[in-house]
């Protein structure tokens, strides 16, 4: 008896997965609790395995997206079991892919094919073949398919990346440019370009740019690591310094959903933290109630965690504000216009330190000088709250002292 491959819930959501890897190839020998599938979703790849031995169908293609509960394959006991299935072809997979257009006769080859347009849409291609292009940078729109209705398939695909290799074609079918080498977007970096896409085209973001004096931290800083084994960063006092003007100013704290602000009680900031594949981000759960010496504890956990691939849904669930430090990275003095991170309304980044000439009390000083950079939506936040914000976090940070006691303690 056949074992369907289900796609479970992954963590808290409900979007669709993407399938990044297929493990074992179609009719390939699996053994149970073998890993036979790579997806991920929220920047996070998870593993799917084996229920049983037995040999693979793939029902969904690499590359393609599956909704949560969807089958994308199957175990089959026997041999004789796998060429059935292979026959059946089952298509309730419940996979997120582009519909065909239905309105092409499928027996009019030249009717198919000159419907095409110079951008692929409304191209009849297979979600196999179109992976396949998509990763060879072949364009669909000059082959001819050889599939029913002039779909084009798996088949026209390879003869077009074989064709692209002969002496005087271009690597990538473009006269004068030729390809060096190609990266698929898919896993953790599809992930990334989607939802930045999503943040960029669904909000209405500005950004606030300064310079802060950090004297009296880099001060304290150096203090702290003198009393520490483990050294506090600049990035955990930054943490610090945000959740407590996040408790100042908790419009900042909140999200536009449904047509509604809704202000969160807990100060989640997520530490914006790059890997191989591009960038993670990581959240300290209720920051405003934890000590400094917590704070860096947790973040120097969470960044080894992004670094080995061992984070889970748990580990960066929840954020209500992100906060993205260049300035970790080596950058020097700079400016630049940050992304909102996911459904929350601002982002702070922060870049390196330099000593600057600056003007003090009528006198000329060189002074440790940090820029920053605060991104917010605009349905939300004014130009006038988001000052008053960014304010309070830059005397906090020039006035470190002021963390000792709050408004309510006056």
């Amino acid at each position: 008896m056949s074992i369907p491959i289900k796609i479970a819930k992954i963590g808290w959501g409900t979007d669709p997965v993407e399938l990044v890897e297929w493990r074992a190839g179609e009719g390939g020998r699996v053994e149970n609790d073998s890993v036979i599938l790579a997806v991920t979703t929220k920047k996070i790849e998870s593993d799917i395995h084996a229920e049983g031995d037995g040999y693979l169908h793939i029902v969904v293609p690499e590359g393609l997206k599956a909704e949560i509960g969807s089958v994308v394959g199957y175990i089959a006991e026997t041999e004789e079991e796998l060429k059935k299935i292979q026959g059946e072809n089952p298509t309730d997979s419940g996979v997120t892919v582009e519909k065909e257009e239905d309105s092409i006769d499928e027996t009019s080859v030249p009717e198919a094919v000159s419907r095409r347009s110079r951008k692929g849409e409304g191209i009849r291609i297979s979600p196999v073949a179109r992976k396949m292009a998509e990763e060879n940078n072949i364009d669909i729109s000059s082959i001819t398919g050889t599939g029913p209705g002039g779909r084009i398939v798996r088949k026209d695909i390879e003869n077009a990346i074989e064709d692209s290799k002969k002496p005087g074609v271009s690597s990538n079918m473009q006269p004068g440019k030729n390809v060096k080498s190609t990266i698929p977007l898919r896993g953790m970096r599809k992930a990334i370009a989607e939802n930045m896409y999503q943040s960029i085209s669904s909000s209405a973001q500005l950004t606030l740019m300064g310079e802060i004096d950090m004297t009296e931290v880099v001060k304290l800083r150096e203090t702290l690591k003198a009393q520490f084994v483990d050294s506090i960063t600049f990035t955990d006092i930054f943490v610090f310094v945000v959740a407590k003007a996040l408790k100042e100013h908790p419009i900042i704290n909140s999200s536009l959903e449904d047509n509604e602000i809704k202000i969160w009680e807990n100060i989640n900031i997520g530490i914006a933290t790059a890997v191989d594949e591009g960038l993670i981000v990581p959240v300290v759960k209720d920051a405003d109630k934890k000590p400094l010496s917590l704070i860096s504890r947790e973040i120097k956990a969470l960044a080894g965690k992004a670094r080995e691939g061992k984070l889970d849904f748990e580990d960066i669930e929840y954020g209500t504000f992100t906060i993205t430090n260049m300035g970790a990275l080596g950058e020097g003095y700079r400016f630049e216009t940050v992304i909102i991170n996911g459904h929350e309304c601002a982002i702070l980044g922060t870049g390196g330190i330099s000593d600057r000439v600056v003007a003090r009390d009528g006198e000329i000083v060189i002074r440790p000088v940090m820029t920053f950079y605060f991104t917010y939506d605009h349905r939300i936040i004014t130009g006038a709250v988001a000052g008053a914000f960014t304010e309070t976090v830059r005397k906090l940070l020039e006035n470190p002292y002021l963390l000792i006691i709050s408004k309510e303690d006056i």
